[in-house]
């Protein structure tokens, strides 16, 4: 192994690659990304793959905007297809509470440029025929959102990324961070030490061990989620939105010849179990039968358990520390991790050039909690 690199990248989900990526491609010599098992096999591969722009915050819809952009020429860029569906999010509304929330963030949206619009519930239903609009006032959408394969994402940063001359080390764990004084000197890992002064933590929801190693606290939590796959459904519109219910937050998407259907789970508790249970299939239940009856006539072919990657209030990590010297991180996405990881790859490359990025993401560092000074994302699933 060689045993020097100018970046040493932990964690090779979506946002490991994607940083991965962006610094190869922009000329940085000896990247190594680190990746304790497969890639993608952590968070990235159990997710959804919704990729939006529909957010309550400024920077999130700048991001998810950017990042919607480079999922747009993802196969031009990188040679892979990653299965990318324009086919919207639709985020269905039923208390003044919610409209009020969601009018403002259509205009703070359409002021960034991004096309969304309020919609009255026939035309909700109308654009995902599976729900009722019972009790329903008002629906959010956006025809540039969608969906995508994660997996082929993260495939097509790392095969790109090496290309560009970075290496990826599989199956490798970070065992610790020497310093000498505050300045990072190498990356300790289960073959071996890499010398290097600049590490990046991509790693998701088991950052907050790997800050822990430099003295910095990234005050990130992993909570399970599940997600449900079904049997074919017969007449399946092929432009089905996402469809959001927002109240209880059930969603679906197409997903081959059937749905990917999932929801919160107030009951799930801290951890890093992935395990599925049925425990949450009552609430899922009861939210199909207020919104959308016609899923509970469908049979479960499958599903699996992921972690999201929470901080306190809801929003990402994204930085440089002050307290070590090149101690960069991206992480704490609390569920929109994904959909931001091509614009957060070009944020941290920047960081680590010293370049102002394309967004000023200062506002979330996460020093942010202990100067008091939150930043709530309320348009989340």
């Amino acid at each position: 192994m060689n045993t020097h690199a100018s970046v040493v990248v932990i964690g090779g989900g979506v946002m490991g690659t994607s940083i991965a990526y962006h610094l190869a491609r922009e000329g940085v010599r000896d990247v190594v990304l680190v990746e304790r098992d497969e890639l993608g096999s952590g968070s990235t591969s159990k997710a959804a793959g919704g990729v939006r722009a529909q957010f309550s915050d400024e920077l999130n819809i700048q991001l998810g905007a950017r990042s919607l952009e480079a999922f747009g020429r993802f196969e031009e860029d990188t040679g892979y297809d990653i299965g990318l569906h324009r086919v919207g999010y639709l985020f269905l509304l039923s208390t003044p509470e919610e409209v009020a929330g969601f009018e403002a963030s259509v205009r703070l949206q359409n002021s960034l440029g991004v096309p969304s619009r309020m919609i009255d519930p026939a035309e909700a239903r109308r654009l995902s025929p599976l729900i009722t609009t019972d009790g329903l006032l008002a629906a959010a959408f956006s025809p540039d959102d969608g969906h995508c394969t994660p997996e082929s994402v993260v495939h097509g940063y790392a095969s790109a990324a090496r290309q560009y001359g970075a290496r990826i080390l599989r199956h490798t764990d970070v065992t610790g961070i020497e310093r000498h004084g505050d300045r990072i000197t190498a990356v300790t890992t289960t073959i071996g030490r890499i010398a290097t002064d600049t590490v990046i933590c991509a790693a998701g929801a088991w950052s907050r061990a790997v800050g822990a190693m430099v003295g910095v606290d990234l005050p990130v939590v992993p909570l399970r989620r599940q997600v449900a796959v079904t049997e074919p459904v017969e007449g399946l519109p092929p432009d089905l939105p996402m469809t959001i219910d927002f109240t209880t937050s059930l969603y679906f998407h197409g997903e081959g010849p059937g749905l990917l259907l999932g929801m919160s789970d107030p009951d799930e508790r801290p951890g890093f179990a992935t395990d599925t249970h049925d425990r949450w299939i009552p609430r899922l239940a009861a939210a199909m039968e207020r919104r959308a009856p016609a899923l509970l006539d469908l049979r479960r072919t499958g599903g699996w358990a992921g972690l999201y990657e929470l901080t306190p209030d809801h929003n990402a990590l994204i930085g440089e520390a002050t307290s070590v010297s090149r101690f960069l991180y991206a992480t704490g996405f609390s569920g929109h991790g994904f959909l931001q990881g091509p614009a957060v790859g070009e944020v941290v490359r920047d960081l680590y050039l010293g370049r102002v990025p394309f967004v000023d993401v200062s506002p979330l560092s996460a020093g942010r909690f202990a100067a008091d000074a939150p930043r709530p994302e309320a348009n989340r699933v």
